[in-house]
């Protein structure tokens, strides 16, 4: 994939990059981009993004190497439920 397209991926999700939705405010803080997220549409983006804790959130479309300077990244590992089990010693009856 060329690195000035927009990363779109094989589900049909697109990379949003995730910006203060005060551009007045993001300028004078470097225009930072805040994270990114996949999803199939704008709107999407910036709720999945308001969702994890990032408030008026801007979404962007962005290609896979702008989105690696972003300033934190979900964890995209699968999350395995832990089975919280007792164990106990003695004389089970």
């Amino acid at each position: 994939m060329n690195t000035t397209q927009t990363a779109t991926q094989q589900s049909g999700n697109q990379l949003w990059g995730i910006y203060h939705t005060d551009r007045e405010f993001a300028r004078i803080h470097g225009d930072p981009l805040r994270t990114v997220v996949e999803a199939p549409t704008k709107l999407a983006a910036e709720e999945l993004a308001a969702r994890l804790g990032f408030g008026d959130p801007w979404a962007h479309p962005v290609t896979a190497e702008e989105a690696t300077h972003a300033e934190w990244l979900p964890d995209r590992r699968t999350r395995q439920r832990h089975s919280h089990h007792r164990h106990f010693s003695g004389v089970h009856v």
